[in-house]
């Protein structure tokens, strides 16, 4: 590289013209020419290749997640389509009401219809298990607790997993119906933009709900309405509606009695709860910290 260097400065001498050089960056610019680099600017411009290196790594990790996520929400789907056949007896969502009402949800999450359809499929299929929904309970650090929801065609490996995930970071498996009451069942509304109020109340009204409660959403820019669970599909519709046909819908265990931990804490917890969301068998985790 210094070869190539001398006999570029050589030529460069050599043609009556004079450059700057910066570092052994393959660029230059004549001496005296306006500039509004600094040397701050020029060490940036070194780093910059850097620094691109670690945003594509943070953007392919965010991706990563994103898209581990969206398998995660598939799946889960997947799984309650084909209970909800099996229990209602029919792959028609007209005839089987619980199995329509999955599918308006599981499109809400955006679970592409062909996975819908592979999953009503699947469910006349011998060789499909039966699933099965569960609740375990669960304490963590600084008064924390966890509400771990399971839906699974194998309890006992499901049972395992989740005992075994809990204890080996030092949570403790709690006794059924002592966590439980801490929390109420809600429908939960999360839609990508900040909703007006009064307008969410006239359509929610208009739609048939009794009971909502608009609060910001977790990212910026977001809202998250409660409701009662038997009035999630009611309200989607009248956030729909307003033109937000992006808006997601779930059922939740919302803590009556939100708590506040240490950064410590919180840390540890949340390495429990992401350890637990990694279970194929658990559909969510619902916890009580305020942080």
């Amino acid at each position: 590289m210094k070869f190539v260097n001398a006999i570029l400065a050589a030529c460069l001498v050599g043609s009556g013209s004079a450059f700057t050089f910066v570092s052994n960056k393959q660029y230059a610019r004549p001496v005296g020419a306006i500039t509004s680099e600094t040397p701050q600017s020029q060490e940036t411009a070194r780093l910059s290749p850097l620094f691109m290196g670690r945003a594509a790594a943070v953007r392919a990790a965010t991706k990563g997640k994103t898209d581990a996520k969206k398998a995660k929400t598939n799946a889960i789907y997947g799984k309650k389509i084909i209970m909800a056949v099996k229990q209602g007896g029919s792959p028609d969502p007209n005839a089987n009401r619980a199995l329509g009402e999955l599918i308006k949800q599981a499109k809400a999450n955006s679970v592409p219809i062909d996975n819908i359809n592979r999953a009503i499929k699947r469910a006349s299929e011998a060789n499909v298990g039966d699933f099965a929904e569960s609740t375990f309970e669960a304490y963590g650090f600084g008064g924390a607790s966890f509400v771990i929801n399971v839906l699974s065609d194998n309890a006992n490996r499901a049972t395992a997993d989740v005992k075994s995930t809990v204890g080996k970071r030092n949570g403790k498996i709690a006794e059924s119906g002592s966590v439980l009451f801490m929390y109420d069942r809600k429908g939960k509304v999360e839609v990508a933009a900040e909703l007006d109020e009064e307008e969410l109340l006239m359509a929610a009204i208009e739609a048939g709900c009794d009971d909502m409660e608009l609060v910001p959403g977790d990212a910026e820019g977001t809202s998250i309405i409660y409701t009662d669970p038997k009035e999630a599909a009611m309200m989607l519709e009248a956030v729909n509606s307003l033109g937000h046909t992006d808006a997601k819908i779930s059922l939740v265990y919302v803590s009556k009695a939100p708590v506040e931990c240490t950064e410590e804490e919180f840390e540890k917890n949340m390495d429990i709860v992401d350890a637990l969301e990694d279970l194929d068998d658990v559909d969510s985790v619902e916890h009580n910290m305020s942080n």
